[in-house]
């Protein structure tokens, strides 16, 4: 079984990413490709698409509920980074659950899990 990210992408169609400008900026020690990024106040930056009505992440190549990926996951913000998926880490994720429940999917629950090794698993977000 695949990590249940791989068939959601929800988060990154609900959510608002914003983070600290310099992730996006090279000389700083960040990965953020800058081009995907617009000004959201002084000290952030936010990814297009994500700071609007209807968001949805310039990064995400999805069909929500079917097939997800972030084009820059190796890349992508640390506020992207600290969000689990629901009982990955054997917690609940508020942001998880809620965005997944907004598209009209299940939350998601250990059966969601069955089958996924531990390398297929994200890292935690403290790592």
């Amino acid at each position: 079984m695949a990590h249940p990210c791989l068939t959601c992408g929800a988060c990154c169609a609900y959510f608002r990413v914003s983070f600290h400008w310099s992730e996006a900026d090279a000389a700083h020690g960040g990965q953020v490709p800058l081009e995907l990024t617009d000004t959201l106040r002084t000290h952030e930056r936010v990814m297009r698409g994500t700071s609007q009505a209807q968001p949805r992440c310039i990064a995400l190549d999805a069909d929500i509920g079917r097939y997800s990926r972030c084009t820059i996951h190796d890349r992508r913000p640390s506020a992207c980074a600290a969000v689990p998926a629901s009982l990955e880490f054997g917690a609940r994720s508020a942001q998880c659950d809620k965005s997944r429940l907004a598209h009209g999917l299940h939350a998601l629950t250990e059966a969601d899990w069955i089958g996924v090794g531990e390398a297929e698993r994200n890292p935690p977000p403290d790592a």
